[in-house]
């Protein structure tokens, strides 16, 4: 499969020069978080995977309108991960 630790690196990097060039609540900055959460998603650390996700929520809640896709794709990758927790409960809050 993937090198996932390879990528999660380089991930790192850019999400450095993203974090010292941009502002803090920069749609960007929540992209990187959502992919590092991929990362950690694809990893099995779930509770990584989950902080960076919602990284990436806070800042979509912050900067976007209600129904943007962006944001619904986080409320995705969080549900995602708490049914690979085999948490559903807490999954169909963020799928609804």
């Amino acid at each position: 499969m993937g090198d996932y630790s390879k990528a999660l690196e380089f991930y790192d990097k850019a999400l450095k020069i993203e974090e010292k060039t941009l502002p803090p609540n920069h749609p960007s900055l929540a992209i990187s978080y959502n992919n590092i959460g991929l990362m950690y998603d694809n990893m099995r650390d779930y509770s990584k995977a989950l902080e960076f996700h919602d990284k990436a929520l806070k800042i979509y809640e912050k900067t976007l309108p209600p129904n943007h896709p962006s944001l619904a794709t986080s409320y995705n990758n969080i549900g995602l991960v708490y049914g690979r927790m085999g948490d559903y409960s807490k999954a169909l809050e963020f799928y609804n």
